[in-house]
C-alpha cells in the first residue's frame, strides 16, 4: 500500500475498525511475495464459510480482480485498482450501486480489501513523466496478498473437510443399504428375531439422518447403523450355522428358491424354472404355512388400509382383517379368491396381502386376477410376503404413518 499512514475514507463515511484492519493488514506483506490472482481467488472461494463473506460479496471481488492488468499479484505491480461504479456494476453482472457499496463495506470489514480514497472521493490513477503510475486511488488488494497464505490454508482444510464428509456419507449409504436388505432376507427365510424392533431401530436412524448434514451429525448415525448392522449380520450368520449343521437337503433347496432379488415395486420373486431349480416328479417337499409378519410392519407399509378399518383404525388383526374385506369388495376381488387366499396363506396374511395390493392399486389392472396368481405361488412355496413389506417400506422411505 502507498504511503505508510492510515488513510480515512471520503465524505460522510466513518472509520471502522474494520477499515482500519485492512490497512494495517495491507503493511503486512512480506516483500517479494505474490500470489496468481484466480488461483487465490478459486482459494476464497473455498474458504468463504469461514470467512463469512457471501456469494454476491465474492462476485465483487472477482470484478475487482479483473480490473488488476497483471494475472499476478505483487506489490512490484502495484495493488490498487480504480475502477467507476459503472463498470465495476458491469462487471459483477449488473448488480445494482447501493447492493455494490454493501458488499465492497462487507469484503472490508472482512479484512480482504482496503479504501484508498482520494481527496474528492473519485477513483484514479496519476502518471509520472514516464507513463508509470506513481499514485493511485480506488481499492487496494493488499490485504487479500497479505492474507494468502492463510487463505490457501483454509482452502486446503475445507477441502479435506468435505472429502471427510463425503466419504462418511458413502459408508452411510452402503450400510443403511446393507441392513435394509439384510432385514428383508431375514423376514423372508423367517430368522427368530424381534424383527419388528429391529426395524423400528432402522427406521428411527434413517430418519435422524439431517437434511444438511456434517461430519460431527453423521458420524454417530453411522456407528450405530454399523453396530445395527452387524448385530443382524450375527443373527443370520447364527442361522446359516445352525441350517448348515442341519443338513436338510429340502429345507435348504426350499431357502434358495425363495431367495428375492427383485426390483423394490415387484411383489412376487421368479418362478422355480426361473431359478434353475430340477422339477422332481418322485418327491415333493410338503409346503410350509407362511409367517406372520407384525402388524406393525404392515401398517408401516401399508396405511392406506387405516382408512377401512373400524372407526378408521387398524389396533389388532381382527380390525385388518375386517378392513381387507371391505377392501376386497372395493377393489373388486371375489369372495372366493379371497377365501382361497385365505386358506393357502392364512387369515392374517391374506390381509396383509389384501392391505399391499391397495398400497399398489394404481399400478395393478386387476387386483382379482393378482390376488389369485399371488395364491397360487404361495401354494407352489413362491411367494413370500417379507419381500413385499420391505418394498414399500423402501419405497415410503422416512415417511412412514405411525401407528398404534
Amino acid at each position: 500500500m502507498q504511503g505508510g499512514s492510515v488513510t480515512t475514507p471520503f465524505g460522510r463515511r466513518s472509520v471502522t475498525l474494520g477499515m482500519l484492519a485492512s490497512q494495517f493488514m495491507s503493511r503486512d506483506v512480506v516483500p517479494n511475495t505474490s500470489a496468481d490472482k484466480w488461483k487465490l481467488f478459486r482459494a476464497l472461494c473455498e474458504a468463504k464459510p469461514r470467512l463469512g463473506i457471501s456469494e454476491r460479496a465474492l462476485s465483487v471481488m472477482n470484478a475487482l480482480l479483473s480490473f488488476y492488468p497483471e494475472t499476478t499479484l505483487s506489490e512490484e505491480n502495484g495493488l490498487i485498482v480504480f475502477p467507476s461504479n459503472t463498470l465495476l456494476s458491469l462487471r459483477a453482472h449488473g448488480m445494482a450501486e447501493a447492493t455494490l457499496r454493501r458488499h465492497v463495506a462487507a469484503l472490508v470489514d472482512a479484512g480482504l480489501l482496503a479504501r484508498r480514497d482520494s481527496p474528492n472521493g473519485k477513483r484514479y490513477a496519476r502518471k509520472d513523466g514516464d507513463g508509470a503510475i506513481d499514485e493511485a486511488f480506488g481499492f487496494s488488494l493488499a490485504p487479500l496478498l497479505a492474507r494468502a497464505g492463510e487463505i490457501e490454508q483454509i482452502a486446503a482444510e475445507m477441502e479435506a473437510e468435505r472429502l471427510h464428509l463425503r466419504k462418511l456419507r458413502e459408508r452411510l449409504t452402503i450400510c443403511r443399504r446393507d441392513v435394509g436388505k439384510l432385514i428383508e432376507v431375514a423376514l423372508d427365510e423367517g430368522v427368530s428375531g424381534d424383527w419388528e424392533a429391529i426395524h423400528s431401530h432402522y427406521r428411527r436412524l434413517v430418519t435422524s439422518i439431517p437434511r444438511v448434514a456434517t461430519a460431527v451429525t453423521i458420524t454417530p448415525i453411522l456407528e450405530e447403523m454399523e453396530m445395527l448392522r452387524e448385530e443382524i449380520s450375527n443373527l443370520l450368520e447364527l442361522r446359516v450355522k445352525t441350517q448348515n449343521m442341519s443338513g436338510n437337503p429340502d429345507q435348504t433347496e426350499r431357502h434358495k428358491q425363495n431367495s428375492n432379488t427383485n426390483s423394490q415395486y415387484e411383489f412376487e420373486p421368479s418362478s422355480r424354472t426361473e431359478l434353475g431349480a430340477k422339477p422332481s416328479s418322485t418327491i415333493k417337499p410338503q409346503r410350509q404355512p407362511m409367517k406372520a409378519f407384525p402388524l406393525g410392519m404392515v401398517l408401516q407399509a401399508c396405511p392406506a388400509i387405516l382408512d377401512y378399518g373400524p372407526g378408521r383404525s387398524v389396533g389388532n388383526w381382527r380390525d385388518l382383517m375386517q378392513a381387507a374385506v371391505v377392501v376386497r369388495s372395493t377393489l373388486g376381488v371375489s369372495q372366493s379368491a379371497y377365501e382361497d387366499a385365505c386358506d393357502v396363506m392364512g387369515p392374517e396374511n391374506a390381509a396383509a396381502v389384501v392391505a399391499c395390493i391397495l398400497e399398489r392399486a394404481g399400478h395393478i389392472n386387476s387386483a382379482g386376477g393378482y390376488l389369485r396368481d399371488l395364491t397360487s405361488r404361495a401354494r407352489r412355496d413362491e411367494f413370500s410376503l417379507g419381500p413385499v413389506l420391505m418394498s414399500l417400506l423402501r419405497a415410503r422411505g422416512g415417511n412412514e404413518q405411525k401407528v398404534s
